[in-house]
């Protein structure tokens, strides 16, 4: 194995695309001229290069390494190159493969692409026709791996862009959660955000990630309790092809998404008895184990965790593993709710209001005094989400609710009513103005459908 050098080394790097300093490359090659023309070529250039002079050898180095790129000779002794990768695929292997080849015939074309090869390179060849197809590869990758990720964002039912990767607000108990990502994001280590749904706990994720030494890799936002229970197995570690009815090819799961990078697992308290398990053994032999597959791949990403859940209790009942629990609780990072951090209401209600008339194309709607001090004074059971939602609501109509405008805050919420009133009161009123959808009365507070529900049943059982 060789190592590479770093990218502030490379002269001419971005030539060949911004991500070949970073990239892990194995070279699998009878023919010790052409494997040590290659080690001279990529050495100075990548990350990591190995060598492999035979399908076995090439076996045992793609079972200890994650490679991004194997380049590949198809004669060799024993197997040849596309047998060899044949089986790998079958075992869940996801890396691109380039082929060399000196018989540029149709037939080696035809099971070349059968079995996943992405690039082919005649021999002889020059050094800068190798860095370029190596380029076309991981741009390749990263892009795909992007999509992939942005995709199941969008189709995830809590998906919000608001805020992204910064952390608003000037209180102290808001400056306490920047020092703590501060001081741990250079480290290692696994974090817990907890704190009540809405608070920014994937924010002060991301935040974790721009503040880390992997800022440069993939940030993959997970929301556990978004996907369904039959596919969340599939989607966190991928599958090979014919695993379960509906596999009609292989699939990298979104846990190798984060290669390099950092893996937000919100809602873990969600995560089923079985996925548990999995996690915990992820955490512990940093392997990923493809459904339908028997070997494992090797994985390094940190991970962030998040969960609105006592995940204490949730042990204490036995629908939380210990094991699991003792294992990501190492920094705990506690995000406060709303009510608590003063005057950042009227921060994030001034952002807000600015960055949605923006994008709807609309005028803003002045936040006058009565505005502020019912801000000030309410106690936004649903967080930073209700308050966005309340922002929008406004933009669009024009004007605040004429009860939060016209009406003292003092008559609107007595000091003297308990949290709990105050949020019962300002859900049935919600509900009221949705007239009864439950649905919409959920995206407008930032809350669950299922939350709704179980409050109303409890005011009314």
């Amino acid at each position: 194995m060789v190592e590479g050098r770093s990218a502030a080394e490379l002269p001419g790097q971005a030539e060949f695309g911004p991500w070949l300093a970073q990239a892990a490359i194995l070279v699998v090659d009878d023919e010790p001229g052409i494997c040590n023309f290659l080690i001279k070529t990529l050495r100075p250039r990548c990350r990591l290069i190995d060598v492999a002079s035979n399908a076995a050898e090439a076996s045992r180095k793609v079972d200890g390494q994650n490679f991004d790129v194997v380049i590949m000779d198809n004669i060799m002794p024993g197997k040849t190159g596309l047998e060899w990768l044949a089986e790998q695929r079958a075992l869940g292997f996801f890396a691109d493969v380039i082929l060399m080849t000196a018989y540029a015939d149709l037939d080696t074309a035809i099971d070349a692409l059968r079995v996943g090869v992405v690039d082919f390179i005649l021999k002889p060849f020059r050094s800068n026709q190798l860095l370029n197809a190596i380029a076309r590869c991981l741009d390749r990758k990263r892009l795909q791996r992007e999509n992939d990720v942005l995709r199941h964002e969008l189709t995830s039912p809590s998906h919000q862009i608001f805020l992204r990767d910064r952390l608003i607000g000037s209180s102290k108990t808001i400056q306490q959660v920047r020092d703590a990502l501060a001081r741990v994001a250079p480290l290692p280590t696994s974090v817990l955000l907890t704190g009540p749904s809405g608070t920014g706990k994937e924010v002060a994720a991301r935040s974790l990630h721009l503040l880390s030494g992997r800022a440069d890799k993939l940030f993959v936002p997970i929301n556990c309790g978004a996907i369904p229970a039959d596919m969340i197995e599939s989607e966190l570690f991928g599958h090979v092809k014919g695993a379960f009815t509906g596999a009609m090819r292989s699939r990298e799961g979104l846990l190798m998404h984060a290669e390099g990078g950092t893996v937000f697992l919100d809602e873990v308290g969600e995560l089923p008895p079985p996925l548990q398990t999995r996690l915990l053994r992820v955490l512990e032999d940093r392997r990923v184990r493809p459904v339908g597959s028997e070997r494992e791949v090797p994985f390094d990403a940190r991970f962030v965790f998040a969960t609105n859940a006592d995940l204490a209790r949730r042990v204490d009942a036995g629908t939380f593993r210990a094991d699991l629990y003792f294992r990501i609780n190492v920094m705990q990072i506690r995000l406060p709710p709303l009510r608590e951090r003063g005057e950042d209401v009227l921060e994030l209600a001034r952002l807000f209001m600015e960055e949605i008339s923006r994008q709807l194309g609309m005028p803003p709607v002045a936040i006058d005094l009565k505005v502020e001090a019912f801000l000030l004074r309410y106690d936004w059971p649903g967080n930073i989400r209700e308050l966005r939602n309340l922002i929008e609501r406004t933009v669009i109509l024009g004007a605040f609710p004429e009860r939060m405008e016209g009406t003292a805050p003092e008559e609107e919420a007595p000091r003297s009513e308990s949290l709990a009133e105050v949020e019962r009161r300002h859900i049935l009123a919600v509900l009221r103005e949705t007239r009864g959808d439950r649905e919409e009365a959920a995206r407008r507070l930032g809350i669950s459908r299922k939350t709704i529900d179980r409050k109303y049943a409890n005011w009314h059982g």
